[in-house]
């Protein structure tokens, strides 16, 4: 393998990385705690977004996650407004 090769490669491999990183910590703006009460069960979820939508959305996802069983539970508690909601 040439050394031009291989300093591309080198320097895919950063640049790979350096993508996961910037768009692990760079992108998310907000940050949302939601607490879902969905048939008498109450879970809560924190997400973070760029947008306070995409935030929650993500939070009552996680949290519907706990008390919801099967796709059409999980899909009606999603549905439902939140609890609670703390968004900063």
């Amino acid at each position: 393998m040439s050394k031009t090769t291989k300093i591309l490669i080198v320097a895919g491999f950063v640049a790979v990385i350096a993508f996961i990183v910037y768009s692990t910590t760079g992108l998310a703006k907000v940050s949302c705690e939601v607490c879902m009460e969905f048939r008498g069960r109450t879970s809560c979820g924190a997400a973070a977004g760029r947008t306070d939508q995409e935030a929650v959305n993500t939070a009552k996802g996680i949290a519907c996650s706990d008390i919801a069983s099967g796709r059409a539970e999980s899909i009606a508690c999603t549905a439902v407004a939140p609890k609670s909601l703390d968004c900063k």
